[in-house]
């Protein structure tokens, strides 16, 4: 593990899917995404409204993916910090950038992966307890003849 590295933070629109599914895989965040569905992650990038990364060295190490009206509301949908560079705030820093382009006017709402539910209360976000879902249901594949 390297420490004093400089993290390099931008606002990335055009995050190649290639590099994504990458820093899933290295935060363990791909066990909860669809990374055998191609389109679908294309399409996540696509429709994202604000990608926020982390680069050590050129290398994509964290990525925060947004959907937001800019004025009331930001859904933090994925927030992955490639694990080799975790516990040095890129995932703090990731959230406040992603906040701030989204707008601060906007409460910041997100679903905790199971293994971080003690990160977020640790790092100044409160608790709700009134979300439900409705499960996703994966696009058919067209059966062969």
């Amino acid at each position: 593990m390297n420490t004093g590295e400089d993290v390099a933070y931008r606002i990335e629109p055009g995050l190649e899917v290639e590099e994504f599914l990458g820093v899933l895989e290295r935060s363990t965040l791909a066990a909860r995404r669809p990374v055998d569905e191609p389109e679908t992650i294309r399409a996540m990038l696509r429709n994202a409204d604000v990608l926020a990364t982390a680069r050590v060295e050129g290398r994509l190490v964290g990525v925060s993916r947004a959907i937001t009206d800019f004025a009331y509301c930001t859904y933090l949908s994925d927030l992955a910090v490639d694990v080799a560079h975790q516990r040095r705030g890129i995932g703090r820093e990731l959230i406040r950038r992603t906040h701030e382009a989204a707008g601060l006017q906007t409460t910041l709402i997100l679903l905790a992966a199971p293994a971080a539910r003690d990160y977020y209360p640790r790092i100044g976000m409160a608790a709700h307890d009134s979300c439900w879902v409705i499960p996703r249901q994966p696009a058919s594949r067209p059966r062969p003849p």
